[in-house]
């Protein structure tokens, strides 16, 4: 059975596996090979300072990759749904986030904490808000289908 779509949803789901499959899976493995390097065991999420002189580099670079986790449940039901009514403007919002995202892990990375938001990284939060207008229009359209 044929699942029918908006025109040009297409693009919103790509947007979506570029941020969960593509990015989200180079993060989780520049944290696995943090944990090795380092030598930060399981279960441990974060390296303890007084035990481990590279601990806040690992701790930045697990937190950059943990940050982003904590604003895929928003970005993903923002970007699903505010697709539904304007797919290619959700999915270039939805662009746009993730290599704002992939910026601010790079900048993490670093070991310093406020390089994340460098090199564009806060265009991320223009990502979540053109997002959130789509996702806002698409709920006033079914509230007032005839002035939206």
């Amino acid at each position: 059975m044929a699942v029918e779509m908006v025109k040009g949803y297409e693009w919103v789901l790509m947007a979506l596996i570029a941020n969960v499959l593509v990015t989200n899976v180079w993060m989780m493995f520049k944290v696995g090979m943090a944990r090795t390097k380092y030598k930060v065991s399981y279960p441990a999420m974060y390296a303890v300072e007084s035990e481990n002189k590279e601990a806040k580099l690992f701790n930045c670079i697990q937190r950059g990759h943990q940050n982003t986790l904590e604003f895929m449940p928003t970005f993903l039901a923002l970007l699903l749904l505010g697709g539904l009514q304007y797919p290619l403007v959700a999915a270039g919002f939805g662009a746009l986030y993730t290599l704002a995202r992939i910026q601010y892990f790079r900048g993490y990375s670093t070991g310093v904490a406020l390089a994340r938001y460098s090199g564009g990284a806060r265009a991320q939060w223009i990502g979540l808000l053109g997002l959130l207008c789509c996702t806002f229009a698409l709920a006033l359209h079914q509230v007032f289908p005839t002035i939206v």
